[in-house]
């Protein structure tokens, strides 16, 4: 044990005892969370599950979040224990958390290793489709005793994404090319969240086949796939506007020619947590605004 890690075990065996009874969890990776009690200081290391425990009511238990939990606007009230992949250790254990949230696709395994170590709990979500997102706000419920307001929740997306597929689905499928970054390209592809939101908003991803998750793409290859529809994320304002003048340049596509270039939020689309229906509705909108006439453009 480094020195480091003694006195913040040291620390942490210091904090208040939890009451209560003992609690057995399945998360969502399959690993087996055992608490001695419901927790009531949670640390979220996972934009998206930051979300979704603000819709579910839990956020009073929240007592760190990341430099990327910037949503709901009262999560940045939060105390912030850095980023995801870099978060303060030191800052963890000072917050005295009986509960982290954190994901294996987005936080380093070092990280879990290291509150393992100090035995705080880690509760691991790794959503790869909508319904998995939806599983994580139910398990979130009953890690926080909101069960039946995590359920209700998540019945009422699953609603409107049943209404959003249903209104499309009579309709053609317009080639769709989303770009989650301009340079080097980075498109979704075979299990990607946001290709399967693209086919349930009535598009077909041109990148669906470049082959698993979020690969590299090159604009030629873009170009060859005649999209009808192209869709450019954009980040945080640390990154700057999106810049459309390049793909504006592209006229020989159908894209280009018709107007439908668009910049797009990109946290709505890439966190996969309460606002998942949200973004789907904002695509199928974007995709056939015919279906729905009162929808911004760009």
């Amino acid at each position: 044990m480094t020195p480091l890690v003694g006195f913040l075990t040291a620390a942490l065996l210091l904090a208040t005892p939890l009451a209560g009874a003992a609690l057995t969890l399945t998360d969502l990776t399959g690993r087996t969370v055992t608490l001695p009690a419901m927790p009531q200081r949670i640390i979220s290391l996972v934009p998206g599950a930051t979300e979704i425990l603000f819709a579910i009511g839990a956020q009073d238990r929240l007592v760190g979040v990341t430099d990327f939990c910037d949503y709901p606007p009262e999560a940045r009230r939060k105390p912030s224990v850095g980023g995801m992949l870099a978060p303060s250790l030191e800052t963890m254990v000072a917050l005295r958390p009986d509960l982290v949230v954190a994901t294996p696709s987005g936080n380093r395994e070092e990280t879990v290793a290291q509150l393992e170590r100090l035995r705080i709990p880690v509760y691991l979500v790794n959503p790869a489709s909508v319904a998995d997102v939806l599983r994580m706000m139910e398990g979130l419920g009953a890690v926080t005793g909101r069960r039946e307001t995590a359920r209700q929740t998540a019945q009422g997306l699953r609603l409107r994404i049943k209404a959003v597929a249903e209104r499309v689905a009579a309709r053609p499928r317009p080639r769709v090319l989303y770009v989650l970054w301009p340079d080097p390209l980075i498109v979704p592809a075979r299990g990607a969240v946001v290709t399967e939101l693209i086919a349930l908003a009535g598009g077909e991803s041109v990148t669906a086949g470049a082959g698993e998750g979020y690969p590299r793409y090159s604009l030629e290859a873009a170009v060859a796939q005649a999209p009808e529809v192209i869709l450019l994320a954009r980040h945080s304002v640390a990154v700057g506007p999106v810049s459309l003048e390049k793909w504006d340049r592209l006229t020989s596509l159908a894209a280009i020619r018709s107007g439908r270039l668009h910049a797009v939020d990109g946290d709505l689309f890439h966190r996969q947590g309460a606002r998942i229906a949200e973004a789907l509705e904002a695509l199928a909108r974007l995709i056939h605004p015919g279906a729905f006439p009162r929808a911004a453009t760009r």
